[in-house]
Parts: C-alpha cells; structure tokens; sequence
C-alpha cells in the first residue's frame, strides 16, 4: 500500500498482519517516507495499543536493517525499560548495568538519549564520557575487559534516524518505545526488561517466551516500566509468573518521590555518579539493587531471587559496581 492507503487503512482502526507491518516499518526504516508522512504513521500507530502480530513484523524488519555487532558469541543480558511511563526515575536500568557487571555478569546494553523523558541512558554515559560506537572490535574488548558495553541505538539502527526527529518533536512515547528492547543488535541471550503496560508485558512474555531466551519482564502496577518498590510488580519470567510486593523482595514499600531523577541531564548525571559511589539514598539503592538482583536471577533462574538480590547488593556495597563504571570510561 501507498502511503494514503497506509494511513486511511491505520486511521480507520484497523490492525496489521505480520506481514504488512514488516513491510511498513522496512518502509519507514530505508526511508520511503517524508517526516510529516512518517509523523502521521507514528502517531496512528501509537494512538492505541500495538497487537502481537505487528510487534512481531516491526521487530523482524528493525533487526534486518541493523548493523551486526559480533556480540552473539557471548552470554550476556540487556536491561532497559520501554520508557514512557511519565515517572522520571534516576536511570535505574543503566546502574543496574555495572552492578550486575560488578557481580561477574556480562551485560551488552541497548539504549538511546530521552525521548519522553528527562534523561535517557545515552544522555548519562556521553555527559559521564563514554564514547558510542558500532565498531564490533571496541564493544567486544569492553565486554572481554570489564564485562560491560553500550549500544547506542542510532548507530546500529539506520532505520531510526529517518523518524528520529520527529520522535524528538513528538516528545511523547510511540512505538519505537514499545520496539526498543526488543530490538538489541547484540542478540542477547538473557533479557530483563521493564513495560509501562500490562497487556504490552504479556506481549513481551509470550514474545521472548518464543524467542527460547532466559528473562524477566516486568510492570509495576502505578506505571513504572521497572521495579519502582513503590506497590506489587507483576513479574513475567522463564520459570513462571507472580505479583510480588516489595516486602516479598525483602524490601519496604519506596515513595515515588524518594526515586526522582532530576530535571536536567546534569542533574540525572550527578544523581548516576553519586549512587555509583556508594552515595545514594536508602530509597535509591533499593531500587536499584532489586532490579539489579533480579536481572541476575535471568542467570541463576535455578536459585532463590533473593539470592541474586544479595549478589546485586554485594556489586554495589563493595564498590565493585563503581570500579567497573571507572574501568569502562578510563577505556574510552
């Protein structure tokens, strides 16, 4: 279909079939359509809830047109919210990176700058000096070194720079939200991920239930796209699914003003590097190492999750989280 088709076909409510969300986000992706045209498509696209057939197609298209990374070989996890919750959070899921690199994990991370939010996890790491690349051989020494790498998306996704500006005008969440974690170059093995819905959370449950990976996905139920500690956390797992509360994790219940991250980048860069050196509030660092903790139970499914909690609280108590934060930029 042509680009009128496209958009009465969308604006009529009707849904994509696999196919013809594959064939519409390869359209986006190389470029077929102006930046009005693809405003139109984005916001038809993100005014509803997207199906399992066309999470499926986006995906498959978004991940042909990436850049390979070499990465496959080892086994790492990625940890990233959807984003587009409305919370502004510290960057709860790119602290977790370090801290479960601290704890001997491999963690091949993908993100991008903020979109509907203050400050994404590529806005911290370029403020804190790390240098993004798509060269395979940079990202593999990183993670061979220190157990950690960062892949900022635009450099593996030529297809997000054709909406990238109008996401940025947008300044709402859309699809490429919902895409984003599905769609890391790195083909990880493991996966913990947060949604800021939950009919998008049994989306993903099912979706990297077929994919045969080891993951956690998760959906606080006031909104967050992660364990905010705030009330219960739906949990969607490879072994099964529960609604825990924050005292189950071993944990009190947190204020949704105690997980602030700040209003500009360098304030959310201050916050980062503060906790990172043992210098966070109570309330932070709960968050923290339980989202940490349970990425690392996607590796050690076979022992209590309290157990890998306790392992997250080591990496960030011992200073072993912040030491592979400093080996990672002294690198770049």
């Amino acid at each position: 279909m042509n680009f009128k088709d496209t958009i009465t076909y969308l604006m009529e409510g009707n849904r994509l079939s696999t196919a013809s969300a594959y064939d519409l986000m390869q359209r986006i992706g190389t470029g077929v359509f102006t930046d009005s045209q693809n405003a139109a498509l984005i916001i038809s696209l993100s005014s509803r809830d997207i199906t399992l057939d066309e999470l499926m197609g986006f995906r498959q298209a978004l991940l042909e047109l990436s850049l390979p990374t070499r990465l496959e070989q080892y086994d790492t996890i990625d940890l990233c919210g959807t984003g587009g919750d409305g919370k502004n959070t510290f960057n709860i899921s790119t602290l977790s990176a370090f801290v479960v690199a601290g704890a001997g994990y491999g963690v091949a991370k993908h993100g991008n700058y903020g979109v509907s939010s203050v400050s994404g996890s590529s806005n911290v790491l370029e403020k804190v000096g790390y240098k993004f690349s798509n060269d395979a051989s940079k990202l593999q020494r990183e993670l061979e070194t220190v157990g950690v790498c960062f892949l900022h998306a635009p450099l593996f996704h030529p297809a997000l720079k054709n909406v990238a500006s109008v996401r940025k005008e947008l300044g709402v969440k859309t699809v490429f939200n919902t895409l984003g974690p599905l769609v890391n170059p790195a083909k990880n093995q493991k996966q913990f991920v947060g949604v800021f819905n939950l009919k998008l959370a049994r989306l993903y449950h099912y979706l990297l239930q077929q994919d045969g990976k080891q993951y956690a996905v998760v959906h606080s139920v006031d909104g967050y796209d992660e364990i905010s500690l705030t009330c219960p956390v739906q949990y969607y797992a490879s072994v099964g699914e529960n609604l825990f509360t924050p005292h189950d994790l071993g944990f009190e219940t947190l204020t949704q003003e105690s997980l602030f991250g700040g209003d500009t980048v360098e304030e959310a860069t201050h916050i980062f590097v503060e906790i990172l050196q043992g210098k966070g509030t109570q309330a932070q660092n709960n968050a923290l190492v339980v989202n940490a903790g349970c990425a690392i139970h996607c590796f050690e499914q076979h022992l209590p999750i309290l157990d890998s909690i306790a392992k997250a609280q080591e990496s960030l108590q011992s200073g072993k989280a912040y030491q592979t934060f400093q080996k990672l930029v002294a690198m770049q």
